[in-house]
């Protein structure tokens, strides 16, 4: 079973996911429809991608009328800023290290 971590990461391993959810970050919410212009693949795709979304916690939906309006949740982003950091910090030691390795080599 995924953990939330892993449902987050492969939710935006997609490249169509992705643009809906920076759409949805940009222009606020919107609707299937309205999407669809924009992602370059058919309603039902989207649909789709914004299921995979929704189970991430990445966007929340609202029903209004026979319309489904959509929004981002950007604070669903926090374990991936979060990994992010952790591994720029891992990095960054691992870069000092090779530093100071050339330095003491240079002697």
């Amino acid at each position: 079973m995924l953990s939330s971590q892993d449902v987050l990461f492969k939710a935006l391993a997609d490249p169509t996911r992705r643009a809906i959810f920076e759409r949805l970050c940009r222009n606020g919410d919107q609707t299937v429809a309205a999407l669809t212009v924009h992602a370059g693949v058919s309603q039902p795709a989207v649909s789709k991608h914004l299921g995979v979304l929704k189970q991430a916690g990445l966007v929340r939906d609202r029903h209004e009328g026979r319309q489904t309006h959509y929004c981002a949740q950007p604070r669903a982003l926090a374990p991936l800023i979060s990994w992010t950091s952790q591994m720029a910090g891992f990095w960054q030691s691992r870069f000092d290290d090779l530093e100071d390795l050339l330095k003491r080599m240079d002697q």
